[in-house]
């Protein structure tokens, strides 16, 4: 046998191995079922979670303070199994999370600024135990160990400035399962140095607040090890370290901000012209997300974060201003132009922050700073030198995709079809993001508030991902409500918290994406086709290859 007819051989093998490493040709989303409370525009469905034992959802219901059971069994037919009332434990529930055969839920105080719960149950919703946490518990999850939950205690004000005014400190509550012994590890280490985080970036600026109280944690994300969680500060433009060696914040990073002005970094800043125009402008972007996760590859672990802007709103202080107001005064210096910029179909129209950008404090804005950045983004955290580095961001592509594939409902609101109605404000809002390892690839899910809808990137390799599919379940040729209640035609409205569930932990052995959708009261479920084909096991292969080789070689050895 001569090597070219060898070759010749092994060939197709070889092309078989290098297709099961190529990327998927068609990387679908299809709903397969929807479980709908019908409840519109009040939080009937919010933050979903799943037990892949008993194959149920466990759905937030922010309307009926309770958490809805839902079997998932079948798939495309969901149905309510029983729904838990929070109502003896607290004012409502914010964030559920399940392992191991445990529930556990954040339920806030009836009175916001106090104490919270964490209760946990057993899968069929019976009471196991709760423990006392901090003011405003809005996020939990387990470590990848499940030894432990943690829980983002938000602490946010009643008010600003008034008598009766009260700020609780924000912090985590890392709570230890083996006897339900809970640690708060708060900031108050960083009070001294509230000048030193203001200069690097940090914004903290709630009046008369000190570090502790005006750091709010919104989101956890812990390290596959469980030796180290990331709890996004969303009003602070920032990220918390938090070392579960020690149960102590060990440092403060800020985001730092996204400059609309570079190629790329456009968006489209007005709801009052009449069109699509996404164009650069000189304004920076505060990326404040909301939803954050982690994955690791190669090595390396990255933070992947779903940018969606909040702006602090109370009685006593509210930081948001349009452009256009008489009260916001930009600099002649900086801006030359600036009554061009102030017309309603250019910058006029867009809310931005009034705590930031008069750099020498004479009354006028030097700078523009806007609410969110439009975008998600990947920051590779540097474990030697405790350094989170930003490595991508979506720039404009979230409005681009929308612009193309809803251009007449582009930027629309999630309470009515309405063309450019987010345009002035935060955009399509990315609410949350989920990354989900699929046959050997890594995929970001991100989540949008307002239009709705789940982008899907590859994102493999960190530094250079690439858009899958943007699929959005909602009609908009339909009204969204009915009698009051969410049309039934409508689908999907306001995407609040996301759920992947893996081949191995679905009903189906399929793949599935959960969406909660906090506006229709709507919980569905997508069912997921990567667009690889089955294929043997590499050892499989390589076995076949070396049997074969063998075979060759006896054969010629007999000759």
């Amino acid at each position: 046998m001569t090597i070219q007819k060898l070759i010749g051989l092994i060939a197709p093998s070889a092309i078989l191995l290098g297709a099961m490493a190529t990327p998927a040709a068609a990387f679908t989303l299809k709903p397969i079922g929807t479980y709908s409370t019908g409840l519109f525009n009040v939080g009937g469905a919010e933050i979903p979670t799943y037990d892949p034992v008993t194959q149920r959802l466990y759905v937030v219901n922010g309307q009926n303070k309770s958490i809805d059971i839902i079997s998932i069994s079948d798939p495309t037919q969901p149905s309510l199994f029983k729904s838990i009332d929070i109502t003896a434990y607290g004012g409502g529930v914010n964030s559920v999370a399940f392992k191991n055969g445990l529930l556990a839920a954040a339920v806030e105080a009836p009175v916001k600024q106090n104490p919270g719960l964490a209760v946990f149950f057993n899968p069929n919703g019976d009471f196991i135990n709760s423990v006392t946490v901090g003011a405003l518990p809005d996020m939990l999850t387990f470590t990848p160990d499940g030894t432990r939950v943690l829980v983002a205690n938000e602490g946010e004000p009643n008010s600003y400035s008034q008598p009766n005014s009260v700020d609780p400190e924000g912090s985590v509550s890392i709570i230890n399962l083996g006897n339900f012994s809970v640690i708060n590890a708060a900031f108050t280490q960083f009070n001294s140095q509230i000048d030193q985080l203001r200069a690097a970036g940090v914004r903290i600026f709630g009046p008369n607040a000190t570090v502790a109280q005006d750091l709010e944690p919104e989101y956890i994300t812990v390290s596959q090890d469980s030796t180290k969680a990331w709890v996004s500060l969303q009003e602070n433009n920032a990220i918390a370290v938090l070392d579960l060696g020690n149960n102590e914040f060990t440092d403060i990073i800020p985001f730092g901000f996204k400059d609309h002005s570079l190629p790329g970094n456009g968006f489209d800043a007005s709801d009052r012209d009449n069109t699509i125009n996404i164009a650069n402008w000189p304004v920076l972007g505060m990326y404040q997300p909301d939803g954050i996760t982690s994955y690791t590859i190669n090595g390396k672990t990255y933070i992947v974060t779903a940018n969606e802007g909040d702006a602090r709103d109370y009685t006593g202080f509210s930081e948001e201003l349009r452009v256009g107001n008489s009260a916001y005064q930009l600099d002649p210096t900086a801006f030359p132009n600036a009554t061009v910029l102030k017309q309603v179909a250019n910058l006029g129209r867009l809310n931005v922050t009034r705590t930031l950008g008069d750099h020498d404090g004479d009354g006028d804005f030097d700078e523009i700073y806007a609410f969110g950045s439009r975008s998600f983004s990947i920051w590779e955290w540097d474990e030697n030198t405790g350094e989170l580095k930003q490595v991508y961001d979506s720039g404009d592509s979230f409005e681009k995709i929308i612009a193309e594939r809803l251009p007449n409902f582009f930027n629309s609101n999630h309470e009515e079809n309405s063309l450019d109605d987010r345009s002035d404000n935060k955009g399509p809002e990315p609410e949350d993001v989920k990354v989900a390892e699929i046959n050997g690839r890594f995929y970001a899910f991100i989540g949008l508030e307002r239009v709705g809808g789940v982008m899907v990137y590859d994102i493999t390799d960190p530094l250079k991902p690439t858009f899958v599919n943007y699929v959005n379940n909602r009609d908009f040729t339909v009204p969204t409500t009915l009698n009051g209640r969410t049309n039934p035609l409508v689908g999907d409205l306001g995407a609040e918290g996301l759920l992947f569930i893996s081949a191995t932990d679905s009903p189906n052995g399929k793949p599935l994406l959960v969406t909660a959708n906090e506006v229709s009261g709507t919980t569905t479920i997508f069912s997921i086709d990567d667009g690889v084909k089955s294929v043997p096991e590499p050892g499989f292969i390589l076995g076949f290859l070396a049997t074969a080789t063998m075979g060759i070689l006896k054969f010629k050895r007999q000759r």
